[in-house]
């Protein structure tokens, strides 16, 4: 059984991602408090996350509640303060404090498509990847920079991936109609699909579709549907001897040039370069996702 305990790491090395501090804690006393202009350790960004009671964040003069299921994420030296609530229950945290580049460019990320207050269950995969840490250390004793490195990375990747899906948020029909939508085009990518075609497929209005899978996806139904004709082109350039304006016909390019153009901008060089170049790009496939 984990219990509320708290580490530090300290190393030198500044070209990997390394774990600044990671803990959990029971905050009593109402004098808690950090202010992220006055802390004397600086150069790192902060997770810290609500089980159970509740504080509060200033960030830029707006105040934020904390209570259970939510946490915030910051930058240090940055103009935050967050302290706990005046009540008598204790303000249960955890947190976890990196170091190092690509933490700060993940923090942006993520702040960028969520804001700095993140809401996220208990049994949620980022805070589950947080016990995976902490077990790491407390159980196994894992303290190799290395190591944390990668456990930290992970952890970073689950907060990544789990941040885009809550902008995708939609309901259970809107997915399966996604779905739909993505295995018709790429059943019929050699057919003259249109916006029409693929959104009747779907039972919808084509506007409606498009606003639906450009939230879903971050692209468009079109620009998707060109990516799996020139995946197929790529393949059959590599893999058929086939003519040139043929493959594009046979992956739903209505002519020639307008299959060169299209290609030129994936790969910056025609299909034909493509296909005589197998020793700089020796790829039986190439599969592209926005």
């Amino acid at each position: 059984m984990l219990s509320p305990s708290s580490y530090a790491f300290r190393t030198e090395d500044r070209s990997i991602l390394t774990i600044d501090s990671i803990g959990w804690q029971n905050i009593r006393s109402s004098t808690y408090s950090h202010d992220g202009l006055e802390r004397p350790d600086v150069g790192h960004v902060i997770f810290q996350y609500t089980i159970s009671g509740q504080g509060w964040i200033e960030i830029d003069q707006q105040r934020f509640l904390l209570p259970k299921g939510t946490g915030f994420l910051v930058k240090v030296p940055s103009k935050h303060r967050y302290y706990k609530a005046e009540q008598d229950e204790p303000w249960e945290i955890i947190w976890l404090n990196l170091r190092g580049d690509e933490a700060e460019r993940i923090w942006d990320l993520v702040i960028g498509q969520e804001g700095p207050i993140l809401s996220r269950e208990l049994d949620s995969p980022v805070i589950e990847g947080f016990w995976k840490i902490m077990r790491a250390i407390t159980k196994e004793k894992v303290t190799d920079k290395y190591q944390l490195s990668a456990l930290a990375y992970e952890w970073m990747l689950t907060l990544v991936r789990t941040s885009r899906e809550l902008g995708r948020e939609m309901s259970a029909n809107s997915i399966t109609m996604m779905e739909k939508a993505k295995r018709f085009m790429l059943e019929h990518y050699a057919e003259p699909l249109t916006l029409d075609l693929i959104a009747d497929h779907c039972g919808v209005n084509k506007h409606y579709f498009c606003r639906l899978f450009q939230k879903s996806e971050h692209t468009s139904p079109l620009a998707y549907l060109r990516d799996r004709r020139v995946e197929a082109a790529l393949g059959m350039l590599r893999k058929t001897d086939l003519p040139v304006h043929e493959i594009g016909q046979q992956c739903g390019f209505d002519s020639p040039s307008y299959f060169g153009k299209v290609f030129r901008t994936y790969m910056n060089m025609t299909p034909k370069e493509y296909r005589m170049k197998k020793l700089e790009f020796p790829y039986d496939a190439v599969f592209y996702e926005r």
